[in-house]
């Protein structure tokens, strides 16, 4: 238990990718039983940053921290942690991904596990991004993000679903290319 409460933000990032990646594993025509698994996990993962909220502390300083040794060369770490802005916002994000799932059970017919799929990587992503306070580790989980949001778009959108997805990742790409550069 101790490991879970050292690690609990660590846990809420990770928690979706293992969700999909336990879904590549099940046969795409299971469409209820891959629906059900990708909400039982995004229930977990709401239920883990509820342990966020209620042991948030509102120090005044960034709490749930944790920093690792990532490519000591260029003097990057894995260090998250988060504050009352973005424990707000990681809340928001675990609480719709079940909402989505469950709104969109009876109107996702085509793709369904790739659907899931990329519905948890992109919580995964954002969550990162919440969560995240190495500028290299945000742009690592901003472009994890994009990904899943353009497919999401291209493929599940509107009936212009090819021209929002492009420029989507026109805007997306110019900004983050420059914010590399920066």
């Amino acid at each position: 238990m101790e490991f879970v409460t050292h690690h609990i933000l660590t846990l809420v990032i990770f928690i979706p990718l293992v969700a999909a990646l336990l879904l590549v594993a099940l046969p795409r025509e299971e469409k209820k039983i891959i629906f059900m698994t990708g909400l039982v996990f995004s229930i977990i993962e709401f239920s883990a940053s509820l342990h966020l909220y209620f042991h948030f502390q509102n120090s005044g300083t960034f709490e749930f921290m944790e920093v690792h040794s990532w490519i000591p060369a260029w003097k990057v770490q894995y260090l998250v942690g988060i504050d009352g802005v973005s424990l707000l916002l990681i809340l928001l994000t675990t609480l719709l991904t079940p909402l989505a799932l469950l709104a969109s059970f009876t109107s996702i017919s085509q793709h369904t596990k790739e659907f899931v799929i990329a519905l948890l990587v992109l919580e995964a992503g954002m969550i990162g991004v919440f969560g995240s306070l190495d500028l290299f580790l945000f742009y690592v989980f901003w472009e994890v993000m994009l990904i899943p949001m353009y497919l999401l778009i291209g493929i599940w959108g509107g009936t212009r679903r090819i021209y929002a997805a492009i420029k989507f990742f026109i805007y997306t790409m110019s900004g983050s290319v420059l914010m590399l550069i920066a």
